[in-house]
């Protein structure tokens, strides 16, 4: 066993053996590593395993809300300029041929600022923390078929592959452990493979970015442009069902990219590789999105939104983060939500593990999905709806041309699409979300 791959356990833990533990967590993405970082914490033995090695990359928009940035901060991470991070006051908005500058709302549960790291980093440096606080991570680990008892039907571990992806020499293992996690991302194949299948009824998004060199990388706004157009050929320019983002990252180069949701007829007929190429070429020259600019090449990637994957919690298999669609169909955001749900999954779990008989073990981790809800069903509720009516390109063109003359409006609107309100104290504006997402069903 390499360095890469184990590190010491935190003192309140001793591993059960080399392929066993309390708990396994299957992805050590921000879900995998922040459920693996509290379990950990809490003297539980859990084995972290990760498919890929570190550092990789993940297509995302790099840019986290004060909502993720509370939790990197609850987890200790250095978030300091000196340490690489890059912060920003709010976001600005581009649409309706008006521009509005929006700071976070100042608060007393999250911090009014923002931050921007590449995924490569800001991933390793998650999974590190874990390793820190106890976890053993397997890196070049790549998990295949679950384990499951045959009277039971329960999970007890997950047969891997150990080794490069291009290795001829993969070593095949087991681990074992009474409980897994699943934070495999938006394809979790251990979840498909316990016959938790994706919810056609739930929205899906998709998201593709590319990386230019610019001189706009030092931008403390994040930027998002509400009007995305198809200038690509001849004929008459028509308005698509997504929004664009330019990202800078502090490090001489621009994160650009853009997201689209499947509530429109467009979503499958177009290739939105081709439609960033367009849009990025109707742009300012001298920001440098050009393709000689571009630092790698376009990628894209899944936005599993609002629960479309459920139960969150079967047979001693729970969900996290993308593997259970933690998506925020409001503005795409994905990582506080998977920071946020290991969070609540590692509590239910030591709560569960403190219990003294099986079947009271099994009542507390049946909290688990409920506890999803009561935190995040009746705003994801609210999603869907709006998600719906954005699909059609005309509801969006009179929200962007008529909305963004309202900067009051505006305010509100970055609250709620932004989740980010005083759940006890906060104003007006709080009042009314809070409300509207307490009187919205939690499905």
């Amino acid at each position: 066993m390499t360095e890469s791959q184990s590190q010491p356990l935190s003192e309140h833990a001793a591993p059960l053996s080399e392929h066993s533990a309390d708990v396994i967590v299957v992805g050590a993405g921000p879900a995998g590593s922040t459920t693996a970082y509290y379990l950990a914490k809490a003297g539980l033995d859990v084995l972290l395993l990760e498919k890929t090695a570190f550092p990789r990359e993940k297509v995302c928009g790099d840019g986290l809300t004060p909502r993720a940035t509370k939790q990197l901060v609850s987890m200790g991470i250095d978030i300091s300029e000196e340490a690489g991070w890059l912060r920003n006051k709010g976001l600005r908005i581009i649409g309706g041929g008006v521009r509005l500058q929006l700071d976070w709302p100042e608060l007393a549960s999250y911090p009014d600022y923002g931050l921007v790291r590449k995924r490569d980093d800001f991933d390793e440096q998650l999974a590190r923390q874990a390793q820190k606080a106890g976890a053993r991570l397997y890196e070049r680990c790549n998990v295949g078929a679950p384990i499951v008892d045959d009277r039971t039907g329960r999970i007890t571990g997950v047969h891997a592959k150990l080794g490069d992806a291009d290795s001829k020499e993969k070593r095949e293992v087991t681990f074992h452990a009474p409980l897994v996690v699943a934070a495999d991302g938006n394809s979790t194949r251990l979840s498909l493979a316990m016959g938790l299948h994706r919810r056609e009824d739930r929205p899906m998004g998709v998201a593709v970015r590319t990386y230019f060199t610019s001189p706009r990388h030092d931008d403390d706004y994040l930027e998002s442009w509400l009007e995305l157009w198809d200038r690509r050929g001849p004929g008459e320019d028509r308005l698509l069902p997504g929004y664009g983002w330019i990202f800078g990252m502090g490090d001489g180069t621009s994160n650009v990219g853009l997201g689209v949701l499947n509530t429109s007829a467009a979503f499958k007929e177009l290739d939105w590789r081709e439609v960033l190429k367009a849009w990025c070429a109707s742009m300012p020259a001298d920001w440098g999105y050009t393709p000689e600019n571009m630092t790698i090449p376009i990628r894209g990637a899944a936005l599993p939104m609002a629960f479309n994957r459920q139960p969150h919690y079967t047979k001693g298999l729970l969900l996290v983060g993308d593997a259970g669609g933690m998506v925020n169909p409001f503005n795409g955001e994905g990582i506080a939500y998977a920071m946020e749900s290991g969070q609540i999954a590692a509590d239910v779990i030591v709560q569960a593990q403190a219990r003294a008989t099986p079947a009271q073990r099994e009542l507390a981790l049946q909290r688990y999905p409920k506890v999803l809800k009561d935190t995040y069903g009746g705003y994801y509720t609210l999603g869907r709806a709006f998600v719906k009516l954005i699909g059609n390109p005309k509801v969006m063109k009179i929200a962007a041309q008529r909305g963004l003359t309202h900067p009051m409006l505006m305010k509100f609107t970055l609250k709620m699409l932004a989740n980010l309100t005083d759940p006890t104290g906060g104003d007006a504006m709080d009042r009314i979300i809070n409300g509207l997402t307490k009187v919205a069903p939690r499905a």
